[in-house]
């Protein structure tokens, strides 16, 4: 009988961003993440030496993911300033990760050092587009303020309840993009 396989660590972290998703940090939990991947609690130890290490170590994920790997898939894709702000803002908010980003807003309101992470991952993404937006606009304003603007509409999105009468709401955010670019 082959001996039994570890759950990876890369399993325990992807078990702890929904976790994290679905119920912020506080359903980040030894025993329901065992529960979750059908193994005992005893594997997690194998890995991380306590829950605040594989706290870290989450973050540490949402943070390579929602920065690195997105800012390396839009420049290996290519394509003009306003065809990368567009796919940067799809693969930042997609629905893979954009359920773990607005988890880690909400508990950067709570915890000082989750707020310095944010505001790093945020300051990367603002740097970013501030790149793309001057191959657009010359002006400085104008690049701070357009930036502010389009990280604002990517982000202020998911927290407003507002219809839009008739329109889809995909459509008006087509559209305040397509503004916001033109």
């Amino acid at each position: 009988m082959p001996a039994p396989t570890r759950t990876t660590r890369s399993s325990w972290i992807d078990a702890a961003l929904s976790a994290l998703a679905d119920g912020g940090p506080d359903a980040v939990r030894i025993d329901v993440l065992a529960q979750a991947l059908g193994v005992t609690r005893g594997g997690f130890y194998h890995q991380f030496e306590d829950r605040q290490a594989l706290l870290e170590a989450l973050l540490d994920t949402w943070e390579a993911r929602s920065t690195d790997d997105v800012l390396e898939q839009v420049e290996r894709e290519g394509g003009d300033a306003r065809t990368k702000v567009t796919k940067a803002g799809m693969l930042t908010f997609s629905d893979e990760l954009l359920p773990v980003d607005l988890a880690v807003r909400d508990w950067a309101r709570r915890d000082a050092r989750v707020a310095e992470r944010l505001r790093r991952v945020d300051n990367r993404r603002m740097d970013y587009l501030r790149q793309l937006i001057s191959q657009l606009h010359s002006d400085a304003d104008d690049v701070e303020a357009i930036a502010l603007m389009a990280f604002s509409l990517l982000i202020g999105n998911h927290f407003i309840a507002a219809d839009h009468g008739s329109r889809d709401r995909a459509a008006v955010l087509r559209r305040a993009s397509k503004r916001l670019f033109s």
